[in-house]
């Protein structure tokens, strides 16, 4: 591999920008502007909670009618930002003309305008930018290209970026390649995923199709975008994709060694979505976890609880261990009450108001019906099982249970039917000498 930088090169490029400096900066008429520049801006700085609050009153009042009362929220994130670099803009910007009308040297002033101005039309463009890293990604990129072309400096920073290269044979990788790369590589990315997100909601939008296909056909097609996006922003930089062959070995083995798991996790949510086996809105129990499917993505499911606790189980664990899913074939799930009543009790009227009570309630389905079964001859108590059947296992289970505990109840205490006591006989063998204190 043969290397090099052309190091005279630089250090002339170098040289020129110190004269530069010295000629263009480092005079009085501009380093007089830049000082009102750094004063606007502490000025601006200083008012911008004021002039925010005056600007939320105005928005609060009548003024726009009722247009700006539905979307308030969205122009107090468009305008709120922008309350800081407007003021700090008309202020240079009254300086750029004070300083046209005396005949004053203004160079930077201008600077300063055009580079506040784009600032701003960038800033109201991001707001359609919903992802907050796409967008500060693509408004230190847009700006900082803008300001470099505002300043005349575009072209003498692309060239100083194209003599950091480097070469590898008939390869050739500056700086300037690898940042027209990520440029690329951003924005192709960026339309995958919104062109992603266009076809999911199609695919959700379809109802003959199950939300395991959907999910699926929406991540096949997301990998699927995500791919072409880096292999056309590759290719439009010039970047020879036949020379891809070469780290498919080191590819491979880093599969092998380093990626068992996350590749494994990949295909295990391939088959999940495939066979169908788990699917968006089932309820499912795994590993003394209880709720419901979420959503199923590459690595992980997600599975929502009745506590509101989000639990994000590989995609592996689903394959290999034992997975109680109360919604596969059906929603129907049969919940088992147990619970005890008196020997003294009326046993044929304490089944029926158990019964009763079950019934009583809209989400106990009427077929199967409820059943209630005498269990055992305990210690204390006959011991009854209430047996009824739910469809919407979704809405908890453990609600449903103390709903109908509680309506067994008040029925048994209405009809005189006894919960028991645990009781104990103390037998005393022989007389016992007790003692009486005077």
């Amino acid at each position: 591999m043969e290397q090099f930088i052309d190091f005279p090169l630089i250090r002339q490029l170098a040289s020129d920008i110190l004269v530069w400096t010295q000629a263009h900066i480092l005079v009085i008429p501009n380093l007089m502007q830049i000082t009102l520049v750094i004063l606007a801006y502490v000025l601006a700085r200083s008012i911008e909670s004021r002039l925010q609050v005056i600007l939320g009153k105005v928005l609060d009042g009548s003024w726009g009618g009722d247009w700006v009362k539905r979307y308030r929220s969205q122009l107090d994130l468009m305008l709120m930002p922008l309350v800081m670099p407007m003021t700090w803009l008309m202020m240079v910007g009254t300086a750029q003309l004070a300083a046209r009308q005396l005949d004053w040297p203004g160079a930077i002033f201008e600077i300063g305008v055009s580079l506040l101005t784009a600032w701003v039309i960038i800033r109201l463009v991001l707001n359609f930018i919903v992802d907050p890293w796409w967008s500060r990604a693509v408004a230190i990129s847009v700006w900082t290209v803008a300001a470099l072309d505002i300043v005349g400096l575009l072209d003498p920073t692309l060239a100083f970026m194209d003599l950091l290269a480097v070469n590898m044979g008939d390869f050739r990788l500056s700086l300037l390649g690898v940042a027209k790369t990520l440029f690329a590589l951003i924005a192709f990315l960026w339309l995958a995923n919104g062109a992603a997100r266009l076809v999911e909601r199609r695919l959700r939008a379809l109802p003959h199709l199950t939300p395991s296909l959907q999910v699926l056909f929406g991540k096949l097609i997301r990998v699927l975008f995500i791919a072409i996006a880096i292999l056309v922003a590759m290719n439009s930089v010039g970047v020879d994709l036949t020379a891809l062959t070469v780290f498919s070995g080191a590819l491979g083995l880093g599969v092998g060694l380093g990626l068992q798991k996350v590749v494994a996790n990949l295909f295990s949510g391939i088959i999940l979505l495939l066979d169908r086996s788990v699917k968006p809105g089932d309820v499912i129990a795994i590993n003394n976890t209880y709720g419901w499917i979420n959503s199923i993505g590459a690595r992980y499911v997600s599975v929502v609880t009745r506590d509101g606790i989000e639990h994000l189980i590989p995609n592996e664990e689903l394959i290999n261990l034992p997975v109680e899913n109360w919604s596969h074939s059906n929603n129907n799930v049969r919940l088992r009450i147990p619970f005890g009543v008196s020997y003294e009790c009326d046993l044929h009227q304490a089944i029926e108001l158990a019964i009763e009570a079950a019934a009583s309630f809209d989400r106990i389905m009427k077929t199967p019906v409820p059943q209630c079964l005498v269990k055992s001859y305990g210690e204390s108590s006959v011991d009854l099982e209430l047996r009824v059947w739910i469809n919407d296992a979704a809405k908890g289970v453990s609600n449903i249970k103390s709903e109908i505990y509680l309506k067994v109840w008040d029925l048994y205490k209405e009809n005189g039917v006894h919960f028991p006591y645990a009781q104990r006989d103390l037998h005393i063998r022989g007389p016992i000498n007790v003692k009486m204190d005077p």
